[in-house]
């Protein structure tokens, strides 16, 4: 399963997506884009990719997981107990944290011009996970 925790604006990055061959989540960020053509693709064009909107409530590999952008609302939902992960966005600092029994994960970016730009791999049978840094941080001014 491949979650994205937002931020997708653009239809033409749906293809590569949907090179993953699992089952690929998409929940809406705060920057929008094209969202309607995008939602609208994932539903016509790419029978893999589930766009859920602002938010995400599904089962995969035996795990209840929800998502949503923003990290305030995200651990919201991790400490409502119904969830084994949530995963979130928004702020791209990697952060990954036990909230009762729920893992709340935010990946971090893949762009890399907050921190190291990389992803999180998780074993659904623990709950384990490593970050995978798949290049370095942008050499750009943040001003």
């Amino acid at each position: 399963v491949l979650i994205h925790c937002g931020d997708l604006i653009s239809p033409f990055m749906l293809p590569y997506l949907h090179r993953f061959h699992g089952q690929i989540h998409l929940i809406y960020g705060n920057n929008a884009g094209d969202q309607h053509l995008i939602s609208s693709r994932c539903a016509t064009l790419f029978d893999r990719i589930t766009h859920h909107g602002f938010a995400a409530d599904f089962n995969a590999a035996g795990l209840r997981i929800g998502c949503h952008h923003y990290p305030e609302l995200a651990r919201g939902l991790a400490a409502s107990g119904q969830y084994d992960m949530v995963c979130c966005g928004h702020n791209h600092k990697n952060r990954v944290e036990r909230i009762g029994d729920c893992l709340l994960v935010n990946p971090g970016d893949l762009l890399g011009k907050d921190e190291l730009p990389g992803f999180i791999l998780l074993a659904t049978e623990d709950l384990s996970w490593k970050r995978i840094i798949v290049g370095k941080r942008l050499d750009i001014d943040n001003g």
